[in-house]
């Protein structure tokens, strides 16, 4: 488990972190959000001992990293996966690691085979494509068989082979009773990944719940319906006492009322429906509506 109690970090008069406080717990892959300028690759250093925190604390299995006698088989991380020695083989990279922290060099022919880097291993990561060089970072961060696992955009670079691959195994560690956090800003693979989200915003936090509670708190519910006579059909729900919306397609968005409810007006007013569904707004959609005002850069639409 990771526990955070009112971490805060500053450089000079900037606030990266503030006050957060959450846990990430076993058995679920927790996802970390948060627009750019949020604070998450500060928050995760922090966690790994490579930033000090300026107030508050946190704890890996209830103890600081640096009190960690071999780190890697408490906690492993993905931050940057180019964080590798030109000179190195991928096999020697992983060697160094496993002599530093008591990992048998058996454990590197494993590692490098779960990854796919198997027939990589005696070749200089710096001829490496981004896919690979990925690759070789969850292996690093594997090789202690810890019980937690960090990783930071995870899916950079690789092909959709390899992010179903990743996707996967973030899910088998979890389901393995181990913990697991990890952030992306690819909301898409995030939705399909996560079970539980914690959303931080300018260094501070907003969310911290499961991903469909996320989504059902930060988005608008709606039916969507469409009929080859959409004047009838608009007339008809607005004597109802509903309010259509609407759509570029024909179609109306109707709020506040079950699709079952615009089916019977539908019927009882004759009306062929071609379409009639419920709608939920997606991670992405309630994640932007969550975060609007946390944005630190945002572009202007041309």
């Amino acid at each position: 488990m990771i526990e955070l109690s009112e971490l805060t970090k500053r450089y000079g008069g900037k606030t990266a972190v503030e006050g957060l406080t959450f846990a990430v717990r076993p058995g679920v892959v927790t996802g970390f959000l948060g627009p750019n300028g949020a604070g998450k690759s500060t928050t995760m250093r922090m966690i790994l001992g490579l930033d000090r925190p300026t107030s508050g604390d946190v704890r890996i299995d209830g103890k600081r990293y640096d009190q960690l006698p071999e780190p890697l088989t408490y906690i492993g991380a993905l931050l940057e996966a180019r964080s590798v020695h030109p000179g190195r083989t991928a096999y020697h990279h992983l060697l160094c690691l496993a002599q530093s922290n008591g990992v048998p060099e058996r454990r590197i022919g494993e590692v490098l085979d779960l990854v796919g880097l198997s027939g990589v291993a005696r070749k200089r990561p710096k001829g490496f494509s981004l896919g690979m060089g990925q690759r070789l970072g969850i292996a690093s961060a594997l090789l202690g068989d810890p019980k937690i696992l960090m990783f930071d955009e995870p899916v950079n670079g690789l092909d959709p082979e390899g992010i179903h691959w990743i996707r996967n195994l973030m899910k088998q560690l979890a389901s393995d009773g181990r913990t697991v956090f990890v952030s992306s800003h690819l909301m898409s693979e995030m939705a399909l990944t996560a079970d539980h989200l914690v959303v931080i915003g300018q260094g501070r936090l907003l969310a911290d719940t499961s991903m469909a509670r996320f989504i059902e708190e930060n988005s608008r519910p709606y039916v969507q319906v469409r009929s080859p006579d959409p004047e009838r059909l608009r007339v008809s729900l607005a004597g109802a006492g509903l309010r259509p919306v609407p759509q570029p397609d024909g179609g109306f968005e109707v709020e506040g009322v079950p699709a079952a409810r615009v089916g019977e007006i539908a019927a009882a007013n004759g009306l062929v429906l071609h379409e009639l569904s419920r709608r939920q707004a997606s991670l992405e959609e309630a994640f932007m509506r969550l975060t609007h005002g946390s944005v630190e850069y945002q572009a202007r639409e041309g």
